[in-house]
C-alpha cells in the first residue's frame, strides 16, 4: 500500500509536466524491461483523468472511475447520488430532477444528475460554514 501511494505521487508528478503541452494527445514509450517499450498514444483528456487517478490515489484515496452515459436508468442514477431507488422516485416525481419516460421506463440525462448533486454539495457545504461560524461565535472550540 505504501508503496503504491509513492508511485502513484512520483508518477504524477512526471506526468503533470505534460499537461502544460499543448495538444489534443500525448505519446509516451510504455517499458516493459530494459529493452524493449511500445510507443503509445492517448487524448489528452485521458492524460488529465490519469494524473487526477494518480494524485488522489498518492493523498491514499480510493478512486473509482465511472463510465458516463448520457442518460440513465433510475437506479444507475441512484447510485451516483449514492440514495435508494425509492428516494429517487420521488426526487423524479417532485421535479427536482427532471426526467423521461421511454415506454414504462424513466431515463435521467447524466449531467440533470451531476447538476443536482453539485446543487445539494454545495448547500451541504453552506450548511456547514454556517454551523461553524456559529460554533466560533459561541465559543464552542470547533
Amino acid at each position: 500500500m505504501h508503496e503504491d501511494v509513492t508511485l502513484a505521487k512520483i508518477s504524477s508528478q512526471i506526468l503533470s509536466t505534460h499537461l502544460q503541452k499543448n495538444g489534443s494527445y500525448h505519446t509516451f514509450k510504455v517499458m516493459h524491461d530494459d529493452t524493449q517499450g511500445e510507443i503509445v498514444t492517448i487524448p489528452a483528456a485521458a492524460l488529465n483523468l490519469l494524473v487526477e487517478i494518480l494524485a488522489q490515489m498518492a493523498e491514499g484515496n480510493a478512486v473509482s472511475v465511472v463510465p458516463i452515459k448520457k442518460e440513465l436508468s433510475i437506479q444507475e442514477a441512484a447510485d451516483i447520488l449514492l440514495v435508494s431507488h425509492s428516494y429517487l422516485v420521488e426526487l423524479l416525481e417532485s421535479g427536482k430532477i427532471p426526467y423521461r419516460k421511454v415506454g414504462t421506463r424513466c431515463r435521467v440525462l447524466t449531467q440533470d444528475v451531476i447538476n443536482y448533486k453539485n446543487r445539494i454539495d454545495a448547500a451541504r457545504m453552506e450548511t456547514l460554514e454556517e454551523l461553524a461560524a456559529q460554533a466560533q461565535e459561541l465559543n464552542m472550540g470547533y
